[in-house]
């Protein structure tokens, strides 16, 4: 049987020359799983690197790579350079306010970690408590557990709709005197929900508690200004950002920073160190500890450029046209639902196929050439909240097509046929 035609398309509103940017990307066009050709579905996990950012990497290697902030040799003042030049890079790119509110950190997970470790223990005591959603990915709730455990702090839980939004109402109830930070991701991994995170952080405000947002599926999809936001710290990582693992961002309010001890201790976070005592480096100094991941962090600068020189905004457009091209011909394949079906969404479609394991799903349509996404997704509570294992995810950057959806639509079709 053959698959349901295309349905009809338009040309993108937000104006992508998407053939060209594909041609930024070796890896579309080098690989061909199984003979076919590579429909790369999986960009909420990890991203590609478009060539600008690789070439940038290999130059840094090649040309200048030394350590960097202790050496007085020209080589390592070029390192140096770079380096503190990638980070104002993310500087501008996040509108913050200030160059030493930038932590470099291996990614997302390194950078929660830093602030539950860091602020969590300083600031929590038994009996204080901790908010976070029901939309979280284990890396925004297994580290506050973590500090929960070990200064007899209390998690609350926001709970979601059957669409994946947030209750707003029931966040309000959650504030009580004991209510000390609050924790919430901007875009779900999971299902795509956007937060209004913005409110979100007012309203903790008005209780006086600061807020860390989980920035990963937002900061490569839309653009992101921390001071509009009002946040106090957010993170993201270099490699869902087409830039390379292994680094990652947080941004902290540096009045906060400054009270905060350090999270790691080694060298280049400290002031002077005896057997008796050591004072620690101003910040963002104190918190990265030996030798940070320089190549990585000058790459990541790269890939800010090459994503602002296309522009938030336009990628941003042309995601969603994708995503509601995406949900509506999806719906025409036989015992599929999306599971979530938030009213703001990001370029996240997690599925459910009749009578076929999510895994099935995934290995059968890598055969067709379409990666997709499949499991809980580090995000076991949302499929608690929806009473399943898994889903099938397919999440879409400006560097997919339209004819690449119908793609992902014919295979999911064909396995579906295949299985009843």
């Amino acid at each position: 049987m053959n698959a349901p035609a295309p349905l009809e398309r338009h040309a993108p509103a937000a104006r992508l020359d998407v053939e060209r940017i594909r041609a930024d990307f070796p890896i579309l066009t080098n690989v061909r799983p199984h003979g076919k050709p590579l429909v790369y579905l999986d960009n909420a996990a990890s991203s590609q690197m478009p060539r600008p950012v690789i070439d940038r990497w290999l130059r840094y290697q090649t040309h200048e790579h030394a350590n960097i902030h202790r050496g007085v040799y020209q080589l390592s003042e070029l390192a140096t350079a770079e380096y503190e030049a990638a980070k104002r890079r993310v500087q501008r790119f996040i509108n913050a306010a200030d160059e030493h509110e930038i932590i470099v950190t291996s990614g997302t997970t390194d950078s929660i970690n830093l602030v539950a470790n860091a602020w969590g223990r300083t600031f929590l005591a038994a009996g204080d408590e901790v908010i976070l959603s029901q939309l979280e990915h284990h890396a925004n709730i297994v580290p506050w557990q973590m500090v929960a455990e070990a200064t007899g702090a209390r998690i609350r839980v926001i709970p979601c709709s059957d669409a994946g939004e947030l209750d707003l109402d029931a966040y309000e109830r959650l504030f009580n005197a004991r209510t000390r930070f609050v924790a919430v991701t901007h875009v779900s991994n999971a299902l795509g929900t956007v937060n209004p995170v913005a409110g979100m952080i007012a309203t903790a405000h008005r209780h006086g508690v600061p807020v860390l947002v989980d920035g990963a599926q937002a900061a490569p999809h839309m653009k992101v200004d921390v001071q509009a936001l009002g946040c106090d710290f957010y993170a993201f990582s270099g490699h869902k950002l087409c830039g390379p693992t292994g680094v990652g961002i947080l941004y902290g309010k540096r009045q906060l920073l400054e009270k905060m001890p350090p999270y790691r201790g080694g060298g280049d976070m400290i002031r002077s160190v005896t057997f008796e005592k050591t004072t620690y480096a101003d910040v963002p100094a104190r918190f990265e500890a030996g030798t940070p991941p320089i190549a990585a962090a000058i790459a990541l600068g790269a890939a800010i450029d090459y994503l602002e020189g296309i522009g938030m905004e336009r990628i941003a457009a042309y995601e969603r046209e994708l995503l509601e091209y995406g949900t509506r011909a999806l719906a025409a394949v036989p015992g599929l639902r999306i599971v979530g079906t938030a009213r703001e969404k990001a370029a996240v479609i997690s599925m459910v196929l009749a009578d076929v394991h999510p895994h099935d799903v995934g290995t059968l349509a890598d055969h067709d050439g379409v990666a997709i996404r499949t499991g809980h997704h580090c995000a076991q509570p949302v499929m608690q909240r929806f009473g399943i294992p898994a889903t099938a995810r397919a999440s879409f950057a400006f560097y997919n097509t339209f004819a690449e959806v119908d793609a992902l639509v014919a295979s999911l079709t064909k396995i579906a046929r295949m299985f009843s």
